[in-house]
């Protein structure tokens, strides 16, 4: 991330770990190599929070939305304002 994480979550298996960040993006992380496997990208605003369960991974952002992902994808699949 290029500015300061917001939330953080792990995943249900402890592989991953989700990260939102004030940059607009969400990364998911391999726990255990550290490597950053993927960047998601679709808020316009801060992402406050993020959940995770399976390989979906839900996201509230400052820019009014609500969106669930595929984390092994780099679109979003819903989005709600």
């Amino acid at each position: 991330h290029s500015r300061v994480l917001s939330s953080v979550c792990v995943t249900s298996d402890g592989k991953w770990m989700i990260s939102g960040s004030d940059d607009d993006t969400i990364r998911k992380w391999n726990i255990e190599t550290g490597e950053c496997v993927n960047e998601l990208k679709g808020h316009t605003g801060e992402v406050l929070s993020v959940s995770s369960h399976n390989n979906i991974v839900c996201s509230g952002s400052d820019d009014k939305t609500v969106r669930i992902w595929d984390s092994n994808a780099k679109v979003t699949h819903e989005s709600t304002e």
